[in-house]
């Protein structure tokens, strides 16, 4: 009647088998990707708000915005008549030439004139006027929108 509780197991080695640890080969890119998708989404809110750091108080429009596939080259006038192309201030004198070096489609490029509220419309109009005789044609006028009531 005795029960014997000797070696356990399968009965072919008489014990458990020491099984090897595999090396695992896959890389596990799942945080990378959330933090691109992190960065895409700051990228995508900041941008436009990085256009031109020209300090210019812009006049009100009721016009909606202008969708566009790439950004305009950006002309500013100050309210004391400086004239900038982007961040870069320029003479009047060497706007076409300025201007024409930065398109990259030539006389076909958008080019957008922020002009300030307080700025001589005398001005403005001279930035104008040396754009569509440089050749562009596809000027237009920055303003902000006008708040509904």
């Amino acid at each position: 009647m005795g029960a014997s509780l000797a070696g356990g197991g399968g009965g072919r080695g008489g014990g458990r088998r020491k099984r090897r640890s595999h090396v695992m080969n896959e890389i596990n890119i799942t945080p990378f990707v959330d933090v691109m998708l992190v960065l895409l989404i700051i990228f995508m809110v900041a941008a436009p708000l990085m256009t031109v750091s020209v300090p210019i108080d812009l006049p009100q429009a009721s016009a909606r915005a202008i969708q566009q596939d790439k950004p305009p080259i950006t002309v500013s006038v100050r309210q004391n008549g400086e004239i900038y192309v982007g961040d870069t201030k320029v003479e009047a004198a060497a706007l076409v030439e300025r201007v024409r070096a930065t398109a990259t489609n030539g006389a076909e490029e958008r080019i957008f004139v922020r002009g300030d509220a307080a700025a001589n419309y005398q001005a403005i109009m001279d930035v104008l006027s040396q754009l569509k005789g440089g050749g562009f044609t596809k000027v237009a006028l920055v303003a902000t929108e006008r708040a509904s009531r």
